[in-house]
């Protein structure tokens, strides 16, 4: 059994909690919030401690990987946290705003001898590493054209959202599964042009970006944080080939909190032939797999080739060339 401490009792912490408690392998040993009742409550909830000061869990309790999940401001200082104390970790997207914060958590832990991950479940989910497998064959010949969407309403259970030196809004916390997703299956880009809405606060949280990639590939990206009332969360992508196209959605209830309502489809179409729904297990845990996936890696000292850091890296280099492109009305060519 692989050791979690989860740093962070908020939706997404408890959704890591819920993902370590129903795997055989992970077992979760404590959960760290400052915030007294949050913090309790979900320590109750998932059978584990509760301590209020992170560091005070990593002194304590025998930990191997510890797992942030906090808002974006505070995922620096939770990691060189970690790294002080030669614990492997985990942390939630957007890992960073700047670069400089990003290569800063990289040499830390590269110092103390850990491994690092950032986060990026949508590297796990069924459908999408279907996609990934069909395009990896080769089955659509010359790609025409890539489309993927992610639409939400705000986030109703925090404020930091709000505020884009903390969240970076829309784009670094939402649009930034997409481009992430765009990158790790058709490598890195060659340019990017941006269009957007900017809240009132200053967060784009309505991007469309246009990206070509250095393999030939063009990908049109949307990426939507307030999406009027009653609008459910949905996911899309798609890709057209020579021949061939698939084509995923997902519609789900506000914010994807409600998952089980969620309606979700993958399907393949081929010139000449009946659609053909995929079939893959809807009932996995893509946060489960990718905490697994960590464990593993810690575990056997494996390299961590889904999700390697140098491509974490480009993932945001890509996020800040979309936020030039909007602010300068400009193609950013990376």
């Amino acid at each position: 059994m692989v050791n979690i401490g989860v740093i962070g009792s908020g939706f997404i912490g408890c959704t890591h909690a819920t993902a370590i408690n129903n795997s055989t392998r992970l077992n979760l040993v404590a959960i760290a919030d400052v915030n007294e009742q949050a913090g309790k409550k979900a320590a109750e909830e998932h059978q584990c401690k509760w301590y209020a000061d992170a560091e005070e869990m990593l002194k304590n309790e025998q930990i191997d990987i510890v797992d942030v999940c906090l808002p974006t401001f505070l995922h620096e200082q939770f990691v060189l946290l970690a790294a002080k104390y030669k614990k492997n970790v985990i942390c939630e997207k957007p890992i960073a705003l700047s670069l400089e914060s990003f290569d800063r958590m990289v040499n830390a832990t590269k110092e103390a001898g850990v491994k690092f991950m950032v986060a990026q479940v949508i590297r796990f989910w069924p459908e999408y590493v279907d996609i990934k497998k069909h395009y990896d064959a080769g089955e659509f010949g010359e790609i025409k054209m890539v489309y993927a969407n992610r639409l939400a309403q705000h986030p109703t259970w925090t404020t930091w959202h709000k505020d884009p030196s903390k969240s970076g809004g829309g784009l670094f916390d939402l649009h930034l599964h997409d481009i992430d997703f765009v990158r790790y299956i058709f490598g890195p880009a060659k340019s990017i042009y941006a269009m957007g809405w900017q809240s009132e606060t200053g967060c784009w949280n309505h991007v469309v970006s246009n990206i070509e990639f250095k393999n030939g590939v063009k990908a049109v990206v949307e990426g939507a944080f307030d999406m009027t009332e009653n609008f459910p969360f949905n996911m899309y992508f798609r890709i057209v080939g020579d021949g061939r196209a698939v084509e995923y959605n997902l519609s789900a209830g506000l914010n994807l909190e409600d998952v089980a309502s969620a309606k979700r489809q993958e399907v393949l179409f081929a010139t000449g032939k009946e659609p053909e729904f995929a079939q893959v297990n809807q009932d996995e845990d893509a946060y489960q797999t990718e905490l697994e996936y960590f464990a593993d890696c810690v575990e056997n000292d494996r390299e961590i080739a889904e999700v390697p850091l140098s491509q974490s890296r480009e993932v945001l280099e890509m996020i800040l060339a979309i936020q030039k492109s909007l602010e300068t009305g400009e193609i950013v060519r990376l």
